[in-house]
């Protein structure tokens, strides 16, 4: 499964002149955790973030500060998604395996990863669009498989089940024709490209049968 297959496009991108306010509201509005920050060539140069824009802009309940000694001085208030920004952004290809993907936001703490193509945002992939993946119904998923070993050979040559995610590929043709290992290894590389696949087998179905 490759960032391709799960990301969501097209992406919304914000400026470094575009206000808080309107990132903020492009958020709420959408759904999102963050939206890349491109410059006037439409390159990436940063990430802004809810918590960058939580950031210094919800202030204390003025109850809790009632005697004057206690009020902190106030510092400058940052105004647009530039002075806010996490910058340089970390991305990712299109063609990223998603397991690298995921394993980089947890590692750096992130929930949003752009993807880029040259130096063209392409799409963006959240947590959520991971969960999303590995939430898939064991029945959709094996739909997908099926549909795509349809151009690895007839409908009949391969049985596909899947129980949580997990792909059992049985080839039902002759083991001993040619080419019949590196077909189920094909296949088995098209069944592990789909969205909710956890992991995937293919075997010959006539050896397991004579045994």
């Amino acid at each position: 499964m490759r960032a391709r297959d799960i990301m969501t496009a097209p992406v919304i991108t914000v400026r470094p002149a575009t206000t808080i306010k309107e990132a903020a509201a492009l958020l709420a509005g959408h759904g999102f955790t963050a939206l890349p920050v491109l410059d006037d060539d439409h390159r990436l140069i940063g990430i802004v973030t809810e918590a960058d824009l939580v950031r210094d802009r919800v202030p204390r309940d003025p109850r809790a500060l009632i005697h004057p000694g206690h009020r902190p001085v106030p510092g400058p208030v940052t105004t647009t998604v530039g002075e806010v920004m996490t910058t340089p952004a970390v991305a990712m290809g299109p063609g990223t395996d998603v397991a690298v993907l995921a394993k980089a936001l947890l590692d750096a703490g992130h929930r949003s990863m752009p993807i880029v193509e040259g130096s063209t945002v392409v799409g963006i992939v959240t947590r959520r669009d991971i969960v999303r993946a590995i939430a898939r119904d064991d029945d959709t998923i094996a739909a997908d498989v099926r549909h795509r070993l349809e151009i690895y050979g007839s409908d009949r040559r391969w049985q596909v089940e899947v129980q949580d995610g997990v792909v059992s590929i049985a080839d039902q043709f002759d083991s001993h024709q040619p080419n019949a290992e590196t077909d189920r290894h094909v296949a088995t590389v098209l069944a592990e490209a789909v969205p909710g696949v956890v992991r995937a087998t293919a075997f010959a179905a006539r050896a397991e049968d004579d045994r």
